[in-house]
């Protein structure tokens, strides 16, 4: 026998009970980025390989283990986008959209794919919405970003919930500087690292702060800190950060183990992390880049942004019960109609509802059946109203209106009344 067709492990599909809150916290999403001056860009799922070998960085477990690659019909090597940020800096250098100092503030949202272990919360495609700003070089830009997160925590009622992670990076030189003197304190301790930390020691030594090991993270108690080892600037770009943060009453905890998986990052980084879904902690993350852009060859140009995971957040709000009640998709209403001429009026009467209440639901029965299969059929879709259409309403030019969620009578309402009638019922409750 033929297999049954599956989807791929590790790529879901959202059926149509789960799209509302998808649209519920993607339209939330966009309605705050426009009032904070935020325009959307699209980008392409497929990128040359080389744009994320060198933007997030040979070594890195992304580039080694995760990402989706393969060979085109020219012998190309193409890669299904790991993340967002190093096609973002590619589109906007391709069409000079950073030239002359231009500040560019833009979101993207999309499917990203990498090969890992599915797990709840973490799947090989996944969904994020991201945002990146070019040309800002301050910390105020940063102190932005982070705020607009925390308002929109508190539009979808989970503040309580997360908690923001800080950390600085420095710069290029001071990470250098740091790595030689933290490779040196764990080459001293090499046989008491797990593997996969013997591993980073030579590709990406700064990794291992993020180590999940107990015994590495021990051994890390009494290694060098970064923030020993940052320059004036770096230091000055934290302070400033802070301060805004502060000053706007936005909380947060230093985290000097937070580094990030990509190599991009310098300067700031930060987390928002929650407890409320087990090992998948982490539900939106970003920080500074400003060498990006030059190193994909462009002019040096300031860079930050932040990604968050659209999985995570619509489970964080499931668990957290915070779905609106308003995101139920059944219809307000079940038009039943009975007989040939019933189901070409009740056609043209369910047009009229949706030109004069165009936020209306209304479901017309299809394929006929009788009064009880109809019935039945309007319960089951979760409308509130089944409308009926019989010769007799045809006659009178009525419709039958039975409530279905409670034990009230129907009523027979003239045609050019419905509207008014139905937007009446439905505000009441």
């Amino acid at each position: 026998m033929s297999k049954t067709l599956q989807a791929i492990r590790g790529m879901n599909d959202i059926l149509p009970a789960q799209t509302p809150i998808w649209r519920y916290l993607e339209g939330t999403f966009a309605e705050l980025l426009a009032s904070y001056g935020y325009s959307e860009i699209r980008l392409p799922i497929v990128e040359y390989t080389e744009l994320f070998a060198r933007g997030i960085g040979e070594g890195t477990d992304v580039v080694d283990k995760e990402m989706y690659t393969f060979l085109d019909r020219n012998e190309e090597s193409l890669t299904l986008r790991p993340e967002g940020t190093a096609g973002c800096v590619r589109a906007v250098l391709e069409h000079g959209l950073t030239g002359g100092g231009q500040v560019q503030k833009l979101w993207y949202t999309g499917p990203m794919f990498r090969y890992e272990k599915p797990q709840k919360g973490r799947y090989r495609q996944f969904h994020q919405i991201g945002v990146e700003v070019f040309n800002q070089p301050g910390p105020d830009v940063d102190a932005e970003l982070i705020v607009l997160t925390a308002r929109l925590w508190k539009r979808l009622g989970m503040a309580e919930a997360v908690t923001l992670q800080l950390n600085s990076l420095g710069s290029s030189e001071d990470r250098a500087r740091y790595r030689e003197a933290l490779v040196a304190y764990l080459q001293q301790r090499f046989d008491q690292l797990d593997e996969d930390s013997q591993r980073r020691l030579t590709t990406n030594p700064l990794r291992i702060l993020d180590s999940k090991n107990a015994q590495t993270q021990a051994l890390l108690a009494d290694a060098p800190t970064l923030a020993d080892y940052l320059d004036d600037e770096s230091r000055a770009h934290f302070e400033g950060l802070k301060a805004r943060l502060d000053a706007v009453g936005i909380a947060y905890q230093i985290n000097p183990k937070l580094v990030r998986g990509l190599d991009y990052y310098g300067r700031t980084v930060f987390e928002w992390v929650t407890d409320k879904l087990g090992a998948q902690g982490t539900v939106c993350a970003g920080g500074r880049y400003d060498g990006l852009v030059g190193q994909f060859g462009g002019k040096p140009t300031p860079g930050v942004g932040f990604a968050m995971g659209v999985e995570r957040l619509v489970l964080l709000l499931e668990t957290l019960g915070l779905v609106p009640e308003a995101l139920d998709p059944a219809p307000h209403a079940y038009l039943c109609a009975f007989g040939e001429p019933a189901e070409r009026a009740a056609l043209a009467l369910a047009e009229r509802l949706r030109d004069q209440l165009p936020w209306l639901r209304v479901l017309v029965n299809a394929g006929g059946g009788s009064f009880k299969s109809q019935f039945k059929k309007a319960d089951k879709s979760g409308a509130r109203f089944a409308l009926i259409l019989g010769d007799n309403e045809l006659a009178a030019r009525t419709v039958g209106c039975k409530p279905l969620r409670d034990d009230s009578e129907q009523q027979n309402i003239a045609w050019d009344a419905l509207p008014e009638c139905l937007a009446t019922c439905l505000e009441q409750g």
